[in-house]
């Protein structure tokens, strides 16, 4: 799974050897040495409140501290290009998976088709929002597409602190969208991925996209356990549902119980006996730069590099 958001939009296409995803947490950097060589990471931490993210504008409450932190996070995985691929918050990018009977293969007639489309489905303008879309299911009567579509303004300001830190932002991803491409398998995978915001949740079957739902959690500890249960119980019976059989395995990335990161605790927050939770990308035992810890997940920057 890979999508690339820009302006004009656009469909799958390679992306630079270098990411980089901001969170409220920090930095998290990512490149590839050479071919056959693993990635070297690095991660800067963030004073709370420097990024905020959502579809409003101002996500960068503290854009020179946020471009410090980018170009010394990628200062220590020494990037081979000034070209990065950006991963940023899934609470900025709205991703829909939608049919058509048919679908333009020109993507500059393709793209107001999708626009007209998603009109009313986002609660920001879309003339000028960046939109992407990859084609994932194409046949004679059915065209099945993923769109992720990111508010112009926020859009612009994400990728003004990368210019701000000396690179250049050559695709934009959100973290959950970017770490389907960590996953290489042709049978049916369910995921999620917690952020201190929001869950997000995915059915990946080969090329095709089951279901990716993006669910804002409350603040409240006990309200946003509860509503994280439910939003695993709802991808596992949708899973089932579509595939005939109850899921028994499910990859976790991101921040878990009380800021924990491993799917050992996020296995001991959902409390299903009968759903085993596997880390999408264990930290490395080599190649971190800097001290990673244990607030962020590298599945994002992980996936974003499999599309390089």
């Amino acid at each position: 799974m890979n999508s690339i958001l820009s302006k004009s939009g656009s469909q799958i296409g390679a992306r630079p050897p270098v990411a980089v995803e901001l969170s409220p947490q920090g930095v998290l950097a990512a490149a590839s040495p050479g071919p056959g060589k693993p990635p070297v990471y690095a991660f800067e931490p963030l004073p709370e409140g420097a990024v905020v993210p959502g579809i409003g504008e101002h996500n960068l409450r503290a854009p020179e501290l946020v471009a410090n932190a980018i170009r010394a996070a990628l200062g220590q995985v020494s990037p081979r290009t000034r070209a990065v691929t950006l991963v940023v918050p899934d609470t900025v990018v709205r991703v829909f998976v939608l049919d058509f009977d048919s679908l333009p293969g020109n993507a500059a007639e393709a793209i107001p088709i999708l626009r007209f489309r998603l009109r009313k489905m986002v609660p920001f303008e879309v003339e000028h929002a960046g939109l992407s879309y990859q084609i994932l299911v194409e046949t004679k009567s059915e065209c099945k597409v993923l769109a992720a579509v990111i508010p112009g303004p926020v859009l612009q300001e994400y990728e003004a602190v990368v210019r701000r830190s000396g690179f250049e932002p050559g695709a934009v991803l959100p973290t959950s969208l970017a770490a389907l491409g960590a996953i290489d398998s042709a049978e049916p995978v369910l995921i999620a991925n917690l952020s201190a915001l929001a869950l997000t949740t995915a059915i990946t079957h080969g090329q095709d996209l089951l279901l990716y739902r993006t669910l804002d959690l409350p603040e409240e500890p006990t309200h946003r356990l509860q509503e994280v249960q439910r939003g695993i119980a709802v991808a596992a019976a949708y899973y089932e549902d579509k595939l005939g059989v109850r899921p028994r395995l499910l990859y976790y990335a991101g921040i878990g119980a009380g800021g924990n990161s491993t799917a050992e605790d996020f296995a001991r927050w959902i409390d299903d006996p009968e759903l085993a939770v596997a880390d999408l990308a264990p930290l490395p035992e080599t190649g971190a730069a800097t001290p990673l810890g244990n607030l962020m997940s590298l599945a994002g920057v992980v996936g974003a590099l499999a599309g390089a």
